[in-house]
C-alpha cells in the first residue's frame, strides 16, 4: 500500500454516504439487508413557544439508540420525559425497533431509565474525572 493518504473527509464525501453505504453492504453479508438508520428527533414546546426538553435518537439494526434526552430543570417531575422516552419508544416500534439501548453519566438520568425498564449493562468508570458512564438497555418488545 504504497502512496497511500490520509485525509479529512470533505463536505462533499461525507455527504455521499459513500463509507456508510460500503459499511452496510459488508454488514449483508453476515446480518442480511436492514432498513436504513431512521432518525427520531421530538421537540416539547410550551404555549409561548419556548423548548422545555427533547430527544434526539435514531433506529439502527433493529436498536432505538437514544443519543440525548433533555428537560429544563423547571420542567423535571411534570412527566415530560416520560413523555418524550414513551414517544421515542413508539416511534421506534413502529420504525421495526426490537430494543433500545443509551448511555448516561450517574450524575443525569439512571434512576429515570431504572424506573422505565432500562437495565444496566455495562459502566465505564472515572469517564469523567470521579464519574462513571453507564449503558443501559431495554427490550422494547412487549
Amino acid at each position: 500500500m504504497k502512496n497511500l493518504t490520509i485525509a479529512p473527509a470533505t463536505p462533499e464525501e461525507v455527504r455521499s454516504g459513500e463509507l456508510g453505504l460500503k459499511l452496510r453492504h459488508y454488514n449483508y453479508g453476515f446480518v442480511g439487508e436492514y432498513p436504513e438508520q431512521q432518525y427520531i428527533r421530538l421537540n416539547a414546546r410550551d404555549e409561548n413557544g419556548r423548548l422545555l426538553g427533547g430527544l434526539r435518537g435514531f433506529v439502527f439494526l433493529y436498536w432505538l439508540n437514544i443519543e440525548v434526552l433533555f428537560v429544563e430543570e423547571d420542567a423535571r417531575g411534570s412527566g415530560l420525559g416520560s413523555r418524550l422516552l414513551a414517544e421515542a419508544e413508539q416511534q421506534a416500534i413502529a420504525l421495526g425497533a426490537k430494543n433500545a439501548k443509551l448511555d448516561t453519566f450517574e450524575w443525569q438520568a439512571r434512576p429515570f431509565y431504572l424506573k422505565h425498564g432500562y437495565e444496566e449493562f455495562a459502566r465505564i468508570d472515572d469517564y469523567a474525572p470521579g464519574f462513571y458512564l453507564a449503558y443501559m438497555k431495554k427490550s422494547l418488545l412487549r
